[in-house]
Protein backbone atom coordinates (compact mmCIF):
# COMPACT_ATOMS: atom_id res chain seq x y z
CA UNK A 1 0.00 0.00 0.00
CA UNK A 2 1.07 3.57 -0.92
CA UNK A 3 -0.59 5.45 1.49
CA UNK A 4 -3.34 5.26 4.75
CA UNK A 5 -6.42 6.79 5.06
CA UNK A 6 -7.57 7.80 8.24
CA UNK A 7 -11.18 9.37 9.20
CA UNK A 8 -12.63 8.42 6.33
CA UNK A 9 -15.88 10.05 5.52
CA UNK A 10 -18.61 11.15 3.19
CA UNK A 11 -19.64 14.03 2.47
CA UNK A 12 -23.33 13.66 2.15
CA UNK A 13 -23.30 12.93 5.91
CA UNK A 14 -21.17 15.42 6.85
CA UNK A 15 -23.19 18.13 4.81
CA UNK A 16 -26.66 16.99 4.91
CA UNK A 17 -27.87 20.20 3.87
CA UNK A 18 -26.21 20.13 0.24
CA UNK A 19 -26.19 17.63 -2.49
CA UNK A 20 -22.81 16.24 -2.09
CA UNK A 21 -21.23 12.47 -2.40
CA UNK A 22 -17.46 13.18 -1.84
CA UNK A 23 -15.60 10.03 -0.43
CA UNK A 24 -12.34 12.07 1.75
CA UNK A 25 -10.81 11.92 4.44
CA UNK A 26 -9.15 13.86 7.48
CA UNK A 27 -5.19 12.58 6.75
CA UNK A 28 -3.47 10.68 4.38
CA UNK A 29 0.14 9.07 5.28
CA UNK A 30 1.93 8.29 1.99
CA UNK A 31 4.28 5.83 1.45
CA UNK A 32 7.98 7.59 2.55
CA UNK A 33 6.46 8.68 5.44
CA UNK A 34 4.96 12.13 4.56
CA UNK A 35 1.11 13.39 6.55
CA UNK A 36 -1.40 15.24 5.05
CA UNK A 37 -3.97 17.04 7.35
CA UNK A 38 -7.01 17.80 5.74
CA UNK A 39 -7.95 22.02 6.71
CA UNK A 40 -9.36 21.88 10.17
CA UNK A 41 -11.58 24.42 11.22
CA UNK A 42 -13.45 24.99 14.53
CA UNK A 43 -15.27 22.02 14.60
CA UNK A 44 -15.41 18.46 17.09
CA UNK A 45 -14.16 15.63 14.67
CA UNK A 46 -15.92 13.18 17.04
CA UNK A 47 -19.85 15.26 17.12
CA UNK A 48 -19.11 17.61 14.06
CA UNK A 49 -20.70 20.10 16.43
CA UNK A 50 -19.20 23.83 15.40
CA UNK A 51 -17.22 25.26 18.49
CA UNK A 52 -16.74 28.72 18.95
CA UNK A 53 -19.11 30.49 16.25
CA UNK A 54 -18.12 33.81 16.23
CA UNK A 55 -15.00 33.38 18.19
CA UNK A 56 -11.73 32.94 15.73
CA UNK A 57 -9.21 32.47 18.79
CA UNK A 58 -11.85 29.60 19.90
CA UNK A 59 -12.19 28.17 16.46
CA UNK A 60 -8.20 28.19 16.03
CA UNK A 61 -7.63 26.13 19.06
CA UNK A 62 -10.20 23.14 18.22
CA UNK A 63 -8.33 23.31 14.85
CA UNK A 64 -4.92 22.83 16.27
CA UNK A 65 -6.60 20.47 19.03
CA UNK A 66 -8.13 18.42 16.00
CA UNK A 67 -3.97 18.70 14.29
CA UNK A 68 -2.49 17.33 16.83
CA UNK A 69 -4.92 14.46 17.75
CA UNK A 70 -4.86 13.80 13.90
CA UNK A 71 -1.33 13.83 13.50
CA UNK A 72 -0.64 11.59 16.99
CA UNK A 73 -3.57 8.93 15.04
CA UNK A 74 -1.22 9.01 11.70
CA UNK A 75 2.00 8.49 14.21
CA UNK A 76 3.15 11.57 14.05
CA UNK A 77 2.95 14.61 16.18
CA UNK A 78 2.90 18.85 15.96
CA UNK A 79 6.67 18.73 16.15
CA UNK A 80 6.93 17.13 13.21
CA UNK A 81 4.67 19.35 11.40
CA UNK A 82 6.98 20.98 7.91
CA UNK A 83 4.56 22.83 6.72
CA UNK A 84 1.21 25.19 7.50
CA UNK A 85 -1.14 27.04 5.77
CA UNK A 86 -3.53 28.92 7.46
CA UNK A 87 -6.58 30.25 5.85
CA UNK A 88 -8.57 33.91 7.53
CA UNK A 89 -11.96 35.42 6.57
CA UNK A 90 -11.04 38.48 7.78
CA UNK A 91 -7.18 39.98 7.88
CA UNK A 92 -8.19 41.09 10.89
CA UNK A 93 -7.98 38.00 12.90
CA UNK A 94 -4.27 36.87 11.63
CA UNK A 95 -2.83 38.25 15.08
CA UNK A 96 -5.49 36.47 17.23
CA UNK A 97 -4.95 33.24 15.34
CA UNK A 98 -1.24 33.38 14.54
CA UNK A 99 -0.70 33.87 18.16
CA UNK A 100 -2.63 30.53 19.03
CA UNK A 101 -1.33 28.76 16.65
CA UNK A 102 2.27 29.46 17.74
CA UNK A 103 1.28 28.74 21.03
CA UNK A 104 0.87 25.03 20.07
CA UNK A 105 4.05 25.00 17.63
CA UNK A 106 6.58 26.91 19.60
CA UNK A 107 9.81 25.13 18.77
CA UNK A 108 8.88 23.50 15.34
CA UNK A 109 9.59 26.23 13.05
CA UNK A 110 7.26 24.92 10.02
CA UNK A 111 6.82 27.15 6.62
CA UNK A 112 4.33 28.88 6.41
CA UNK A 113 1.42 30.83 4.32
CA UNK A 114 -1.13 32.63 5.58
CA UNK A 115 -4.10 33.80 3.08
CA UNK A 116 -7.10 35.61 3.62
CA UNK A 117 -10.20 34.25 1.37
CA UNK A 118 -13.61 35.20 0.79
CA UNK A 119 -15.18 32.54 2.61
CA UNK A 120 -14.60 29.01 3.99
CA UNK A 121 -17.50 26.19 3.36
CA UNK A 122 -19.63 27.40 5.79
CA UNK A 123 -20.35 30.87 6.77
CA UNK A 124 -19.51 30.42 10.47
CA UNK A 125 -15.81 29.33 10.05
CA UNK A 126 -13.18 32.35 10.36
CA UNK A 127 -10.64 30.01 10.31
CA UNK A 128 -9.12 26.70 8.58
CA UNK A 129 -5.96 25.34 8.72
CA UNK A 130 -4.08 22.64 7.35
CA UNK A 131 -0.90 20.53 8.07
CA UNK A 132 1.68 18.49 6.02
CA UNK A 133 4.47 16.63 8.45
CA UNK A 134 6.53 13.84 8.65
CA UNK A 135 6.54 10.77 10.48
CA UNK A 136 10.52 10.00 11.74
CA UNK A 137 11.86 7.29 10.75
Amino acid sequence: MTHNRIRMFNTKETYPEQKLDNDLCQVVVARGAMVFVRGQIGQDLDTSQNVGVGDVEAQAEQAMKNIDMLLREAGSELSHITKIVIYLVDPRYRETVYRTVGKWLKGVYPVSTGLVVSALARPEWLVEIDVTAVIPE
